[in-house]
């Protein structure tokens, strides 16, 4: 048995939707697994991403041997781009259609020509440090995803990525139930399955009765047909494309992301669509009505997004109108389900016909339930088991499930980001937890919003702001100019003008009891009399609390 003990360290995605990331280590040797996002839910003020706090890595980036992909997903490989900024050096594995997608992303950040981009193919092993690691086929709602084998001086690692068991698939591409049961031959030690759809009894429909819920939605649709879905959702977006041109509709495919993903599908042969099924977006206008049909992106009702923008008539190709349907061919993820409604809303406004609801929408999830995670632990028997990929709830759920076929309730861990599970010759076990977090991507600032400014957003966004400025001799310490006051967000206009006034009164009061004789106060004493002061005045007039800033300046 191997002397140094081998460690499993969620970075991200254990006890949360988004941003994964699994960091192995045994000795001196770490392989990630994934790099993904997480889309901002409406408390992080300003926040344009959610990456997963990488000091851990950073910390032993000499250690770090690879990153290894199992898919194309934003979730999964979207904080790349900032993660290889740390990690410049670490080679990334992952499909050809993986590889594409991320090299397309690396072009936007200007990383594509320095990142060691190294190709794996299911049944082809590949060596990361000292870890001999395997790919084998899987279900999902993007092709070419994988799950993977790592073979450790204890046992194989079996991590499943994002899966489901798909007899009937679009692209014809099914899990491989083959290879599943050779690993399982050879003894599992540990298995990481997803856990998204743990909740859900039954199994998940095929990727295949969304082309029968399109029939039906093509079929009666009078004028243009638009459709919304994830960018990267390649399946879903030959689905459309292929109904579509069954029933005379050509396509028009909108929004960056999207359009920059399906080029590369296409070019690398995983989106094979007829050229005369598609027409460019400014040509639109040229074709009636009733021979159109729209791809674009917003199914998460992002604001900046094309299907918001055209629902606000701010879309240089396209607006929305009476005669429309609109099909929201995804289901909303947690947090977005405001942001979602609003849209549809905005939609149903202009005259659209919206189509939405669960069991009516064209959708069907990429991830596995109740019975294929039992499916999937039965053919792999493994000796441990940690649930990944979910919120705690999910996790529990399916931990659940694992020990009812059989795992030992000792052998099964659930746990979240930062936990450690360790593996030496005394078993498994709990280990120390590392220090983990989320770093928010704000403009061109990456993890530079701190979460005391978050709370200074959020004090800001509910309680408004109360500037004061005030000009002190130096010399005296009288008042030479001021105090002037500015607030936002706290009072009505028509009611501020008195608490201004009284605000002031108190302010000249509290610096003249602040200077005794000749003694003159610091300026960081005057500052926080100031401040105390003020936001006692305030909250008794009020009950609310604004953010005070006092602003001294010395003449």
């Amino acid at each position: 048995m191997a002397s140094a003990p081998l460690k499993i360290v969620p970075l991200g995605g254990v006890g949360e939707i988004g941003k994964n990331m699994m960091a192995i280590e045994l000795g001196d040797d770490i392989v990630v697994i994934d790099a993904g996002l997480m889309f901002p839910d409406e408390s992080m003020l300003g926040i344009d991403l959610v990456i997963p706090d990488i000091k851990f890595l950073t910390e032993r980036r000499t250690r770090v041997r690879g990153i290894v992909l199992t898919h194309g997903h934003e979730d999964h490989m979207g904080a790349l781009p900032y993660v290889l900024r740390e990690l410049p050096d670490v080679p990334v594995y992952g499909t050809k259609l993986t590889l594409g997608l991320l090299r397309t992303k690396l072009r936007e950040h200007r990383l594509a020509e320095r990142t060691d981009l190294r190709e794996i193919a299911p049944g082809t092993p590949f060596q990361v440090g000292r870890f001999t690691c395997d790919a084998y086929a899987v279900c999902h709602s993007i092709p070419d995803a994988v799950g993977l084998t790592i073979e450790t001086p204890y046992g194989t690692i079996v991590h499943s990525g994002d899966w489901k068991f798909d007899h009937t698939p679009v692209d014809g591409r099914q899990t491989d139930f083959a290879r599943l049961s050779a690993i399982a031959a050879k003894g599992v030690l540990l298995l990481m399955s997803d856990s998204t759809r743990a909740e859900t009894a039954g199994y998940t429909p095929s990727e295949r009765h969304v082309g029968e819920l399109l029939e039906g939605i093509m079929s009666r649709a009078q004028g243009r047909v638009i459709t919304t879905t994830f960018a990267s959702n390649i399946s879903r977006i030959k689905a459309i494309v292929d109904v579509a041109n069954a029933w005379g509709r050509k396509t028009a495919i909108i929004g960056r992301s999207m359009e920059n993903y399906t080029r590369t599908a296409r070019e690398l042969g995983y989106l094979d669509v007829p050229p005369a099924a598609l027409v460019h977006p400014g040509d639109i206008g040229k074709l009636p009505d009733n021979e159109v049909c729209i791809i674009t992106t917003g199914s998460q009702g992002e604001p900046t997004s094309a299907l918001s923008r055209m629902a606000l008539g701010d879309h240089r190709h396209v607006s929305v109108k009476e005669g429309d349907t609109v099909v929201m061919s995804s289901s909303p993820i947690p947090g977005n389900e405001e942001l979602v409604s609003r849209t549809i809303d905005n939609l149903f406004k202009l005259g659209a016909d919206v189509v939405y609801e669960p069991g009516v929408r064209p959708h069907v999830s990429g991830h596995a339930s109740q019975e294929e995670l039992k499916l999937l632990l039965n053919i792999l028997r493994p000796m441990h088991f940690i649930p990944i990929h979910g919120e705690y709830r999910m996790l529990v759920r399916h931990a659940r499930l694992a020990i009812d076929l059989g795992v030992a309730p000792e052998k099964t861990f659930v746990i979240t980001n930062g936990d450690v599970v360790q593996f030496d010759e005394k078993g498994a076990r709990l280990a120390e937890r590392v220090a983990v977090g989320q770093v928010y991507v704000d403009g061109l600032g990456v993890g530079d919003v701190t979460q005391s400014v978050m709370r200074d957003r959020w004090s800001i966004g509910s309680d408004g702001i109360f500037l004061i400025v005030v000009s002190i001799d130096r010399g005296t310490g009288h008042v030479v100019a001021g105090p002037d006051i500015v607030t936002k967000g706290f009072v009505p206009e028509g009611e501020a003008a008195e608490l201004i006034e009284g605000a002031k009164q108190r302010i000249v009061e509290g610096l003249a009891e602040a200077q005794t004789g000749d003694h003159l106060a610091e300026v960081a004493a005057l500052r926080d009399e100031i401040h105390g002061t003020v936001s006692k005045y305030l909250y008794d007039k009020t009950k609310r609390r604004p953010m005070v800033i006092p602003v001294l300046m010395q003449l």
